[in-house]
């Protein structure tokens, strides 16, 4: 009877000790980091950023896995039902993890219940944009346009629902027109043809765009933020063309999935959150038009939980229905 309690007692030491002796020897093995849209999106470059100085500050290696498709569904989805070890992360946004839940009747993942937030990694304001060429050179033209023949200016965006959609959506009530919505999957082809002059006008993350601004094909008109963005310090807010009070930007963070032990969690978060205040990563997103984040999981969590709120009634509002 004596041996069969210490038994169970070096049993149940064992077992407290399990978590926190995983938690010191992680990771073992390369982490994979999916990011739910194409490559050369903004998403996909805030990635690859923050896993590149990550690994570098830490050792770990990381490979970035894109899952497009379904406005970020399949990729937040197979990070939701992947083992919950620490190994399998997903850099979500606000279209999969605040919008797609009022957006999609059955969406496959709940994000407040199937997931474990990490940190917030980076926020980033849109930008309406046009062609080099396009004979709209201010907001004010594009809009004029827009009231003289209602629907002829098309409106691209990277896809249904997206924040970008949904962002358009606002600024088309706040002007009283209607653009024509061209749904895209995925940044990529979208630029291509705004740049072609195949479409009117542009709305995604000044992430996705800033590098053509720079080359000099596309033409911005204006950003959706608050403040004005300093890459872009002579574009004006869509506030300051006109339009009081408008705000709105897009989120990412970094994400487990549900029952990822605690301490697996709190490793992760401590390291991005190193990473993200080191000084050449801020001033690298910062020349990718993002805003470096970080904070806790709780942070995040609650943010998520604030956004679904906010956005649910975007959507609502909006009549969108997924592609």
């Amino acid at each position: 009877m004596l041996l069969d309690r210490r038994h169970l007692l070096a049993a149940a030491l064992a077992a407290a000790c399990a978590p926190a002796a995983f938690a010191q020897a992680y990771p073992t093995k390369a982490i994979k980091l999916i990011v739910p849209f194409p490559p050369g999106g903004g998403t996909d470059i805030i990635a690859r950023e923050v896993a590149q100085k990550v690994s570098t500050t830490t050792g770990w290696n990381f490979v970035v896995d894109n899952r497009p498709g379904a406005g970020g569904n399949l990729g937040v989805d197979a990070t939701a039902k992947s083992p919950a070890d620490g190994y399998t992360l997903v850099l979500g946004q606000t279209s999969n993890l605040a919008i797609n839940p009022s957006l999609y009747a059955k969406l496959p993942y709940d994000p407040v219940k199937d997931l474990a937030p990490i940190t917030t990694v980076a926020t980033a304001p849109l930008a309406i944009v046009v062609s080099a060429t396009s004979p709209y050179k201010t907001l004010a033209d594009l809009v004029s346009a827009a009231k003289a023949k209602p629907g002829s200016v098309n409106f691209a965006s990277p896809g249904n629902g997206t924040v970008a959609h949904l962002t358009g959506d606002l600024f088309q009530k706040a002007a009283g027109v209607r653009f024509q919505h061209i749904p895209y999957k995925g940044a990529n082809q979208a630029l291509n043809d705004v740049i072609g002059g195949q479409v009117d006008m542009y709305m995604s993350s000044v992430t996705s765009v800033l590098q053509q601004i720079r080359n000099g094909k596309l033409r911005p008109l204006a950003v959706t933020s608050a403040k004005r963005v300093g890459d872009l310090p002579q574009t004006p807010t869509i506030a300051e063309a006109g339009y009081k009070g408008f705000d709105a930007s897009t989120w990412f963070g970094l994400l487990a999935p549900a029952g990822t032990p605690k301490d697996v969690v709190a490793r992760l978060n401590t390291e991005f959150n190193k990473a993200l205040q080191q000084p050449d990563l801020r001033k690298r997103l910062a020349e990718e038009g993002a805003e470096v984040g970080g904070g806790t999981a709780e942070q995040f969590a609650a943010l998520i939980r604030d956004e679904i709120q906010r956005w649910g009634k975007v959507v609502k509002d909006s009549g969108t229905k997924p592609d």
